[in-house]
């Protein structure tokens, strides 16, 4: 624990070290009892493992600032299970396994830019663009006279991800996907 922080330094988002561990800040609230010692009351999400707890910290206590850093890169292909990205600065290539990317994977395209989080040294979080655009490579045709309000179909993407999307859409069709909850936003060509 080379650098400390205090619990006054606490906010959403703040990567700390906890019993060893990488944590991520998620919701934090400062107490103040009118009996008593301030505390703070924290949900934080462990960073190798996607737990997320619940941990009160008393006013002024320390905690370790992790060995984490973020790195924008490019994805360029995948071998197997594991997936070749490229430092945009440095042009040095590392390999991600399916477990740090999770569900990013369902959206990657050659050449799209990503934010990847090292833990000393080795990478175990994957962040994408909000939005992606995928082609569609297989999808039924609208049935003609099917005009239900918010009727969908599944379409099969580029990536092999499956989407249900309007019936207006299209083999060959472009669409918007959100990758943080994988939905269809709008065809953009």
């Amino acid at each position: 624990m080379a650098d400390v922080l205090d619990t006054s330094e606490f906010r959403k988002g703040l990567k700390i070290e906890v019993e060893g561990l990488p944590f991520e800040i998620i919701e934090f609230q400062h107490v103040k009892p009118g009996k008593g010692g301030a505390f703070v009351r924290t949900k934080i999400k462990n960073l190798l493992t996607g737990n997320v707890l619940d941990r009160t910290f008393r006013s002024g206590d320390k905690v370790g600032r992790p060995d984490v850093d973020e790195r924008e890169m490019q994805y360029l292909y995948a071998e197997g299970d594991t997936y070749c990205f490229m430092d945009n600065k440095s042009y040095e290539q590392v390999l991600v396994t399916v477990e740090a990317l999770g569900e990013s994977r369902n959206f990657l395209k050659a050449n799209i830019n990503a934010s990847i989080l090292f833990y000393k040294g080795r990478a175990i979080g994957v962040s994408l663009p909000n939005a992606v655009d995928l082609a569609v490579m297989k999808c039924d045709p609208g049935v003609r006279g099917d005009t239900v309000s918010g009727a969908t179909k599944p379409a099969t993407m580029e990536t092999g991800y499956v989407v249900q999307v309007p019936l207006f859409v299209n083999e060959g069709d472009v669409l918007r996907i959100d990758t943080r909850t994988g939905d269809y936003l709008t065809r953009v060509g």
